[in-house]
């Protein structure tokens, strides 16, 4: 069987992705980023422009997938229950579909430059709102019985968002998806007293 040969470029992003998790994006050189490679640090500026560049691909690569996943949920026809939980189960999803991105993209957004900071921001801004409306659907159908929607949207994020550090010590993504959805929704859903 021919072995596949990965492109040079896929090689560095990955091995930078690895050392940005486990290193910290700071404390990760280009210096680093050659040597996990194999190649000498002066060749890799005719692969790479910065190591910016690859938090920059990250970061915005992650969040447009979370903000295309809760709006393909957005637009269902389903119950105010059953579309927050497609929308945990899509962050569940992306999470867990690479980890190794997700902590970069969790951990290391804040040293992303301006003007994409910003833009970075609102997009994490217009992905928590999503969920907001999801869940805000829900109070106004007397499915959901929420407080401070905003505490419980940040709150339930930070906890999702934990998965990159424990994940491979638990449930399988599919089991591990279903799980949040249906703990979640059950601590959101309103009590009917009997």
């Amino acid at each position: 069987m021919p072995t596949v040969s990965i492109p040079r470029k896929e090689q560095i992003e990955t091995a930078a992705t690895d050392l940005f998790k486990s290193r910290g994006y700071a404390a990760t050189s280009m210096r680093h980023i050659a040597s996990k490679v194999g190649i000498e640090a002066a060749s890799i500026y005719s692969h790479l422009k910065s190591k910016e560049h690859i938090l920059i691909k990250i970061c915005f690569k992650m969040a447009k997938e979370f903000i295309e996943g809760i709006k393909l949920v957005q637009k269902t026809n389903v119950t105010s229950e059953a579309k927050f939980k497609a929308a945990v189960i899509s962050h569940v999803n992306i999470i867990t579909g690479d980890i190794a991105a997700s902590a970069v993209f969790w951990n290391e957004w804040r040293h992303l430059s301006e003007p994409l900071l910003s833009e970075f921001v609102a997009m994490q801004r217009e992905y928590e709102q999503a969920f907001k409306l999801i869940i805000e659907q829900g109070v106004n159908e007397g499915v959901f019985e929420v407080r401070d929607i905003s505490f419980t949207v940040m709150a339930m994020l930070s906890s999702l968002n934990g998965i990159q550090k424990w994940h491979n010590y638990t449930l399988p993504p599919e089991e591990l998806n279903e799980a949040f959805a249906t703990f979640f929704a059950q601590g959101i859903r309103k009590q009917v007293e009997e």
